[in-house]
């Protein structure tokens, strides 16, 4: 397995989130390789559900498309496994629990260790209930990765001292999109992580621009983008590898000259 700590070993890390399969998964397989060419540290690749709670109209479009395209989970394994003959970054997968459920939870993640995915991140699993998933990803050493939202509180602590991989930090509170601004008070979300696990944490959620980026790593350990890029992949559809390319490196460069 490629360890998710590689993302974080070179400085502050930029991480692209991609809706497999919009336009369509040839397209996808475009951007990853764009997105790694022009400096993602590590990418979070979201297999579409019709329901996803966590995200903005922007994602949940994203989804949509996706799915009226027929794309299916194992088609999107079938990608990875393409993927990984030449790309050697962490991989990570954002869905849903359902998906997993329906697939056959040891089915999912055996698969992901043999893909060499890293991690999953599961918007709508309660810290409380890991324990659905967590002995399994422990069995093919998948980490589980954690998210801390402004409202996990007296909670912070607890769900750092037990995170795996990285430690996603939600910038705001509601679903995913673009913020103009982030008002949330992370630097003390921050410390409150930092204080109890040495697992590198990265802000997501409202992120959209290079200004917007060097501010979260420069508290954080790197930076998550999600509804920026698919707005960038809907508007040029299958032209779109090259200006998410352009934007990664937008965006990396911010990043790496954050001080």
């Amino acid at each position: 397995m490629i360890k998710i700590s590689e993302a974080f070993a070179h400085g502050k890390a930029f991480i692209p989130f991609i809706t497999c399969g919009d336009p369509n998964l040839k397209t996808t397989a475009a951007i990853v390789r764009a997105a790694v060419e022009n400096g993602a540290d590590l990418i979070e690749l979201g297999i579409p559900f019709s329901d996803p709670t966590a995200e903005g109209v922007v994602i949940q479009a994203a989804n949509e498309r996706a799915l009226q395209g027929g794309v299916t989970t194992d088609k999107i394994f079938d990608m990875v496994r393409d993927l990984r003959r030449d790309v050697k970054i962490p991989f990570v997968f954002m869905t849903y629990a359902n998906v997993i459920f329906s697939y056959g939870a040891e089915k999912f993640i055996s698969t992901c260790k043999e893909l060499e995915v890293d991690g999953l991140i599961l918007p709508d699993l309660p810290f409380e209930e890991k324990a659905e998933f967590l002995p399994t990803c422990k069995k093919y050493g998948v980490d589980l990765i954690s998210m801390i939202a402004p409202t996990s509180e007296n909670r912070i602590a607890m769900i750092a001292r037990e995170a795996q991989g990285f430690v996603y930090i939600v910038s705001s509170l509601g679903v995913t999109g673009v913020r103009s601004e982030i008002k949330t008070d992370l630097t003390s979300i921050v410390a409150a992580v930092r204080a109890n696990t040495k697992i590198p944490c990265a802000i997501g959620f409202g992120i959209s621009t290079p200004a917007q980026a060097k501010a979260m790593s420069k508290i954080s350990d790197g930076a998550i983008v999600g509804s920026a890029i698919i707005k960038i992949i809907a508007k040029h559809g299958e032209a779109a590898p090259k200006f998410v390319g352009d934007y990664v490196r937008e965006m990396k460069s911010a990043i790496r000259n954050e001080n």
